[in-house]
């Protein structure tokens, strides 16, 4: 490490004798004289009680300060506030989740952008709160890291948090006992981590290692463990790196980036809310992508992890044979990912992989190149007369390509849940779960609790999902989300009736309802506009300032 001065915001807060004031307050949190030297890393802490995602951050954060301060750093630990999404599942609650994003995005912003620091680190452990870090860090554009919190560990019998929403549909199906309902919900959770299988968290976290903004590993470590407490540690000499050679995430976040990202979200079938994430995030530093470039993507990346929802392993066994970093040298080596991309090591992605060894001999969880589970994208992008604006799909081939059958329209998921739980629901019903969406619902809930119901009943196969909400990662089935425009922006999934002929074609990638131009137009005319469901706070805001789901769902699109 060189001796310059590598404060470029904190001096202008602690340098002079007109910033007496300032570190006065500073010294009674902590500063001493040769503090005020160093560059100051803002660690930003995801540490909350109200989930097992996020219970053990604060942990991991004041290892992150340990790292920071032993190599010439001042670490300053703050909280960004964090929800969850699986307790919250299936209630009005669940409206506060993808708003969370914004807030810890703008969290971010507003705290290191106000104290002057001079580089970021942040720890995330749950779907939202990840992307809205990055997106916190790519507006300040200052050297910056993330830390993946890490994922739990599985329950007996290889249970996990979907498992017991399953049981529920189970248990109103008679497939499950009371006590077998009760044991499943008291033992498949067992601890501090991430949900455990290829949900949103764990793909986030690879897609944001495979992005460069996150050290080596650190998506695929356990949350208690040695491995991830190095992490932490390893992330001080890191930053410092990045502060030395003045790497921001604009350097690293490029749109060669968010291909390799986008690829690596494939082979390991990830969850459909990496596409809102990844469109946001990449807005947020400026990146031109849309839908369309998921699809031109997909057409030559293959699906080849079997990680649940819709396979066999969690992310705990896939963690055991060397996480994603092996899977990215493979790729890597058959041309499929941009090597040349910076990282967060200040080395290239090519670099880093160097010495990376081989997935050991007879495993399979990741399929080989040439036997993959499906040979392109499970993301598939659907357009038609139902969703003009786009519509995202989760096809792992698992379920069929194709399904179509006669709509049976809900004005919000509760709905839906109550009439898949009391048998309302038939096999060969499309669906339709409407004003959901980023501006209608507002907050664009994720579906888990009606798809786990679903797969719980064993009508997986037979039942297919529309909505202009979102799924959890922990959904599987065939199902539809993201439609645009939405409900309630006058879209046509706004004037659908229930018995209307509804036809998805994953192959073609096409949503289309049953009925011309002019039945559509026609029914349109007569549609009213609701009115909204919150006119103060939060969701309000969103409501107001929301792009569609398309677009991301960002919240300063038409700034």
């Amino acid at each position: 490490m060189s001796d310059k001065d590598l404060r470029k915001f904190s001096k202008i807060v602690v340098d002079g004798y007109e910033q007496a004031p300032s570190r006065s307050m500073l010294r009674a949190v902590g500063f001493g004289d040769e503090d005020f030297k160093k560059p100051q890393i803002g660690i930003a802490s995801t540490w909350s009680m109200v989930t097992p995602c996020n219970m053990h951050i604060n942990k991991l954060a004041e290892e992150v300060n340990k790292g920071t301060d032993a190599v010439g750093g001042k670490g300053v630990i703050y909280n960004c506030i964090t929800i969850s999404d699986g307790i919250s599942m299936g209630t009005e609650g669940m409206k506060y989740s993808l708003v969370s994003r914004e807030v810890i995005a703008d969290s971010v912003e507003t705290v290191s952008g106000c104290m002057g620091h001079d580089g970021i680190i942040t720890i995330g452990g749950c779907d939202k709160n990840m992307p809205g870090l990055l997106m916190g860090m790519a507006r300040l554009n200052r050297p910056s890291i993330f830390i993946y919190g890490g994922t739990i560990q599985p329950g007996p019998d290889h249970t996990n948090v979907v498992s017991v929403f399953e049981a529920v549909g189970g248990y109103a199906a008679g497939k499950v006992s009371d006590i077998e309902l009760k044991n499943i919900e008291e033992t498949a959770i067992p601890g501090p981590g991430s949900c455990g299988g290829m949900y949103t968290a764990n793909t986030m976290a690879s897609a944001i290692e495979a992005m460069g903004m996150s050290l080596p590993n650190s998506s695929a470590q356990d949350a208690i463990s040695s491995d991830k407490i190095d992490d932490c540690l390893n992330a001080g000499a890191a930053i410092m790196n990045l502060l030395e050679n003045d790497i921001k995430p604009s350097d690293i976040m490029t749109r060669a980036a968010f291909e390799n990202s986008i690829k690596v979200v494939i082979a390991l079938g990830g969850s459909t809310n990496a596409v809102l994430h990844l469109l946001a995030m990449a807005h947020t530093i400026g990146v031109e992508l849309e839908l369309d470039d998921f699809t031109k993507i997909g057409k030559k990346t293959p699906m080849l992890a079997d990680l649940k929802p819709s396979g066999k392993y969690l992310m705990s066994e896939l963690i055991k044979i060397g996480g994603i970093q092996p899977l990215m040298k493979t790729m890597l080596e058959a041309g499929m990912l941009d090597g040349s991309c910076i990282t967060v090591t200040g080395k290239t992605l090519a670099e880093n992989l160097i010495n990376v060894e081989a997935y050991p001999a007879g495993q399979d969880i990741i399929r080989p190149l040439d036997n993959p589970i499906k040979k392109d994208s499970h993301l598939v992008i659907l357009k038609g007369n139902l969703a003009p604006g786009g519509a995202v799909a989760k096809i792992t081939g698992k379920e069929g390509l194709s399904f179509t059958g006669n709509a049976r329209v809900f004005e919000s998921e509760e709905d839906c849940l109550k009439s898949v739980l009391d048998g309302t629901v038939v096999k060969g019903d499309i669906l339709i779960i409407r004003y959901e969406g980023p501006k209608g619902g507002p907050g664009m809930r994720e579906m888990l609790s009606p798809t786990s119901a679903i797969m719980g009943k064993g009508m997986g196969e037979d039942i297919a999902l529309i909505t202009d909400g979102r799924f959890s990662g922990g959904s599987h089935g065939f199902v539809v989300g993201h439609v645009t425009p939405e409900a309630s922006e006058g879209g046509p999934i706004a004037i659908i009736e229930t018995g209307d002929r509804i036809s998805i074609d994953a192959e073609n990638n096409t949503i289309n309802l049953d009925l011309s131009d002019a039945q559509i137009a026609e029914r349109l005319s007569k549609w009213k506009k609701p009115a909204a469901r919150y006119t103060r706070g939060v969701l309000a805001k969103f409501a107001a300032s929301a792009a569609s789901a398309s677009e991301g769902a960002v919240t300063d699109k038409y700034l």
